[in-house]
């Protein structure tokens, strides 16, 4: 008589896990980088989606259940991104603020509370604001493919730069992995990267980039952070299951979202492309 099968080796285990995610990261890229490169509405759908998601995410981490607030938030951020193509950013910040007004209602009534509110508004601002950003005349494509890029290379270094240097730790109690050494590295190769890309696409002033491609680094390592805190404080590993051997859409999306953020804030408030000085 047979006994029961052996459980999988975890060297197994990990094997499956990297195929599957593999094959998760293919298709999303492929996803990404095709409404990326068409623009206007394929891409507002992709980020009102992605916002939806990750709405749908910080809610189920704070309550049991995704229910009417949830609702509420989720396709608030979600009309947010397609607003802002409507009016191609001439009155999107007006637009934002009427589709979550209810958000803020229902903090006043003591239903909503602080993290929903802010992390309702902060997700919606960030998609809203990536797609305004893609959707300049200019040098639209180019402007998101170099915030995407910069956060690349921002984890890339810090993750070779903390391994090869070590020391010490950049928030051990939030993010055990992070090290001071790590964190400039990034910064550094987000800075020589986006200097390289803007040399080698728009032929514009790569130092001026180079800057700025450094504060994108800092802002996306402190979205991380943000948002490994608060999985922290909920006690869970990953914000969902929603991506096949990746957790959630927050968890990629997580630097992304201030780096596109203030990268767009840069570009509107200056009334041009990054790449224009």
């Amino acid at each position: 008589m047979t006994g029961p099968a052996p459980a999988p080796r975890k060297a197994e285990r990990k094997l499956a896990d990297l195929g599957l995610r593999t094959i998760s990261a293919a298709v999303m890229g492929a996803v990404s980088l095709a409404a990326l490169a068409w623009g206007g509405w394929p891409f507002a759908i992709l980020l009102s989606a992605a916002a939806f998601a990750m709405v749908w995410e910080l809610r189920r981490m704070r309550a049991p259940r995704f229910d009417a607030l949830g609702w509420i938030v989720a396709l608030g951020a979600a009309g947010a991104c397609i607003i802002t193509e409507l009016s191609f950013m001439r009155w999107g910040m007006l637009w934002l603020a009427l589709a979550l007004a209810p958000l803020a209602i229902l903090w006043a009534r003591g239903k909503a509370g602080p993290v929903t509110l802010v992390g309702g508004l902060y997700i919606a601002a960030a998609c809203a604001a990536f797609v305004g950003l893609r959707d300049d005349d200019h040098y639209g494509f180019e402007a998101a493919l170099w915030v995407i890029i910069t956060v690349m290379a921002a984890d890339i270094g810090g993750y070779f730069g903390g391994r090869l240097i070590g020391g010490a730790k950049l928030w051990p109690a939030v993010s055990p992995g992070k090290t001071w050494s790590g964190f400039l590295a990034g910064i550094g190769f987000a800075a020589a990267v986006g200097a390289v890309f803007a040399a080698a696409t728009t032929g514009t002033f790569a130092h001026e980039v180079a800057i700025v491609s450094a504060a994108i680094a800092v802002v996306s390592v402190g979205g991380d952070l943000a948002e490994s805190r608060l999985k922290r404080v909920c006690g869970v590993k990953d914000s969902s299951n929603l991506i096949p051997g990746h957790g959630g859409v927050l968890d990629r999306m997580d630097g992304m979202l201030a780096a596109a953020l203030l990268a767009s804030l840069i570009s509107f408030a200056r009334g041009q492309s990054v790449f224009i000085w």
